[in-house]
């Protein structure tokens, strides 16, 4: 790794390890309230995400959730500011409301800025409980650096500089590790477990999820949850069944648990179980070709989700 990227790198660790303890330097009013934030010196200024990380520094937990930096952003106003939207390509002005201590809420999101300069920002994510916010912070720190001071002081990009740190990485590896000896201490991967038919008589759809301002454009469950719609053809009778799965680091299908409530009813779910496990260890086993999902280039055991639908009748296929 070059000499510059090592630099820019270990500034987002040292920023981190300094700006998490170091309160914001807004000034008080003389009743001893904070006042609000003003964006005015920093107006048309962009900023991008460099790292979102917890207060221990990683950006993974133990489930195998990326905290995952992606927000572009310009302040426009006092009142307003300007988010780049992935899905759209663009970026779109949103209202924003300024609270006292420095917190304000933008795009269905509440944040409070601990550290803002021409160069940087450092925000904390704020938790909202119904009609009240938890000013306490999820603990949970977004890092923004103006691209300008990317390009022209760091002499890096914002993809470099997004890249996992060696501690990520570290904590990953001891997850792999666990998770490969032992296939019930799966986690998420990044990239998850694919699956690619061997045969036309079976179709594959995965859940994708369209990542938009109701959710703050967060696909996550795309790879927390893979789940996928697995079609037989010409199946030896009609059928419909769901359950989660284990896939090891090799590819290798365990059946893990059904996806349904049987209320208390032992016997349908005993008998649930049975049939579907065996359509797994025939049709899915032979008619599939699974690659193991991976975090950080390292393949683990991951758990899917399938809806395995089968039946009798051939598909048509349309003629010319």
């Amino acid at each position: 790794m070059p000499p510059k990227t090592i630099n820019a790198i270990t500034l987002i660790l040292v920023s981190f390890v300094t700006i998490i303890y170091t309160g914001c330097n807004s000034a008080s009013s003389s009743n001893g309230k904070k006042e609000l934030i003003s964006f005015k010196s920093f107006n048309g200024i962009s900023y991008s995400e460099v790292a979102r990380r917890q207060l221990n520094g990683l950006s993974f937990n133990e489930y195998g959730y990326q905290l995952e930096p992606q927000w572009k952003l310009q302040f426009v106003s006092d009142d307003s500011v300007s988010i780049y939207s992935p899905t759209k390509k663009q970026f779109i002005n949103f209202p924003l409301t300024r609270g006292y201590d420095s917190v304000f809420n933008a795009a269905r999101s509440w944040l409070k800025i601990k550290k803002m300069s021409k160069d940087s920002i450092v925000m904390e994510i704020l938790k909202a409980r119904g009609d009240s916010i938890d000013i306490s912070g999820a603990k949970v720190y977004m890092l923004f650096y103006a691209d300008n001071y990317v390009k022209n002081v760091l002499h890096t990009d914002t993809a470099t500089l997004r890249h996992p740190s060696r501690k990520d990485t570290l904590f990953v590896k001891s997850l792999v590790v666990k998770a490969n000896k032992n296939i019930t201490k799966a986690f998420a991967a990044r990239q998850p477990v694919q699956l690619i038919s061997k045969s036309p008589l079976v179709t594959i759809k995965q859940w994708h999820t369209k990542p938009d301002i109701m959710n703050n454009f967060d696909s996550s469950d795309d790879y927390l949850d893979p789940t996928f719609d697995i079609t037989i053809n010409k199946a030896y009778q009609d059928f419909n069944y769901s359950f989660s799965v284990y896939v090891d680091n090799k590819g290798q299908m365990y059946y893990r648990i059904p996806l349904i409530d049987f209320m208390g009813d032992k016997d349908a779910k005993q008998s649930y179980i049975s049939i579907s496990q065996s359509i797994m260890n025939s049709y899915l086993k032979y008619y599939l070709k699974v690659m193991p999902g991976t975090t950080l280039g390292m393949p683990h055991a991951s758990v899917i989700s399938v809806h395995v639908e089968g039946k009798v009748a051939a598909p048509s296929i349309a003629k010319n």
